[in-house]
């Protein structure tokens, strides 16, 4: 059961680079998007063999996240509870007989760290939320959640400690994520490897250059440990300045 999940940083624009290729390519059971950037009606893209669930932002031209899925659910939500928190688009859950798989879209701390309250509050409710579904089956949770957990998650890690995705407190909040019992699947099966990253500027010459930071996850509640069968990143796929991150899971999950 492969799972795929992509920043696309705009869908609109990134269907003309290649992306329903990609899509097909990739055969995925579950194709996350993250920061769709898109309005309901201004895009009609299905794929043949795929249940389709977007949640799309109140502001336009921002935010959202979508699902494409080979298997449809018992049950869909949007959002996590909150209103404070549920008026960008960030999360979709959907729930199967042993386990609930949720994509996200985490907030950025923004500029000059404008948004980090903010984003602390999220991060204790997000987790909270993840914990009381864990309560009564398996989570599977994926999507850019814009940290970089460990000096090795990033090229300069030196020079980005105080800024957005790579503050204490932002990695604070993914140990203690992971120490409530989720598994960080890549670092699982690559504890150590360096220059694995999802995300490069787009300045600098970047991505040509591999200085990038790691900030695509799949993330698996340690109940569901037995069914992990391998993660990847595929750095090969271009047209966002994301690339997709990738989870296989042993098929009798389903």
């Amino acid at each position: 059961m492969k799972c795929i999940s992509f920043n696309v940083n705009g869908l609109r624009a990134i269907v003309g680079k290649n992306f329903e290729e990609d899509f097909k390519q990739l055969d995925a059971d579950f194709f996350c998007l993250q920061e769709t950037k898109m309005q309901a009606g201004q895009l009609d893209l299905q794929f043949d063999g795929y249940y389709s669930y977007f949640n799309y932002a109140e502001r336009k031209g921002y935010s959202g996240t979508a699902i494409y899925t080979k298997h449809e659910p018992l049950n869909v939500t949007y959002g996590i509870g909150i209103e404070e928190h549920d008026t960008e688009g960030r999360v979709i859950t959907l729930e199967y007989d042993k386990f609930f798989f949720i994509t996200v879209y985490t907030p950025n701390s923004g500029s000059e760290l404008k948004r980090l309250e903010y984003r602390m509050s999220w991060e204790e409710d997000f987790k909270n939320y993840l914990l009381a579904l864990n309560k009564t089956k398996g989570v599977v949770v994926c999507g850019d959640l814009n940290v970089a957990h460990t000096e090795i998650d990033l090229k300069n890690p030196k020079s980005n400690m105080k800024n957005a995705g790579f503050t204490p407190e932002e990695r604070e909040k993914f140990t203690k994520l992971l120490d409530a019992g989720f598994i960080d699947t890549f670092r699982y099966y690559n504890p150590d490897l360096t220059g694995a990253y999802s995300w490069w500027s787009y300045r600098f010459n970047a991505r040509k250059n591999n200085a990038g930071w790691r900030i695509d996850y799949f993330l698996v509640s340690r109940d569901l440990e037995e069914y992990l069968e391998s993660a990847a990143i595929h750095n090969e796929i271009f047209g966002s300045d994301h690339c997709p991150v990738e989870l296989v899971l042993k098929d009798n999950l389903l």
